[in-house]
């Protein structure tokens, strides 16, 4: 049996802008596994970031429901979501790093606020660092780093704080193909080594397909169809989906994609 870790339902996100009214999330429903990677993909102004932002409560929603481990979100209160936030680690396509501070600052940052133990911060970076790859630029600033590098920086804020959730928001979409490939490859060994469950959102449709066996299409703030991404990529049954698909086959016929599989 399937364990059931994030279940949305029938989720509403409305902005007001200059006195109007732009609905951006019109009644969202979606499951995700624990310990999967699951990828949403749409286009441009679909509503990606809008719901990665309201699954961890950077954004509150206008009515609906977010379970994240059995846990309802929306109707925490203040300080058992910030608690509850600290368990959904987040990664961002522009790295938001501090250029004033080093990597092993950057990566400390949320242990520092959070008011943990100074042994316990160097203890947790060091085994962090090691798993992403940066144990030898702990001493660097953001400036001297590749993308990849900065982005894996990126990936170990986020998991210091030893969380059940990552969003990956766009987190490759800045990078070229090449690193898109490393970034990718240490997601996938993230979630094997340890067991975090991923939602990747994202419009690289090749990034999905390298990278999650189930995925949702979300096309103006609906779920239109989700499942198996071999099935959605071969009989896609709606026309957002429809397009990725033939983008993606074109991409591969053109010798674009490494090894004719992804990125």
């Amino acid at each position: 049996m399937l364990d059931e870790y994030i279940q949305i339902s029938d989720l509403h996100k409305t902005y007001i802008t200059h006195g109007a009214s732009l609905q951006v999330l019109r009644g969202i429903n979606l499951s995700v596994n624990k310990r999967e990677i699951f990828g949403i993909i749409g286009f441009s102004g679909a509503g990606k970031s809008t719901l990665a932002r309201c699954i961890n409560r950077l954004e509150t929603p206008d009515s609906g429901r977010i379970q994240v481990g059995g846990v309802d979100i929306l109707r925490l209160p203040k300080k058992a979501l910030l608690k509850e936030r600290r368990k959904i680690g987040m990664i961002f396509q522009t790295f938001n790093l501090f250029e004033a501070k080093t990597v092993y600052r950057n990566i400390s940052y949320p242990l520092e606020i959070s008011g943990v133990p100074k042994e316990e911060i160097k203890d947790r970076v060091l085994r962090t660092a090691e798993l992403v790859g940066l144990t030898d630029k702990l001493e660097a600033y953001p400036g001297g780093l590749s993308g990849g590098q900065k982005q894996r920086v990126g990936i170990a804020r986020a998991l210091v704080n030893n969380p059940d959730l990552l969003l990956s928001d766009e987190a490759t979409s800045a990078l070229d193909p090449q690193t898109t490939l490393q970034i990718l490859d240490l997601l996938k060994k993230i979630n094997q080594t340890t067991g975090i469950t991923i939602l990747m959102i994202t419009h690289e449709l090749d990034a999905i397909k390298y990278t999650c066996e189930r995925m949702a299409v979300l096309e103006d703030g609906l779920i239109i169809e989700s499942g198996p991404v071999s099935e959605i990529f071969s009989n896609p049954h709606s026309r957002t989906g429809e397009l990725f698909a033939k983008v993606f086959f074109e991409l591969q016929h053109s010798g674009e994609l490494v090894n004719g599989e992804g990125i």
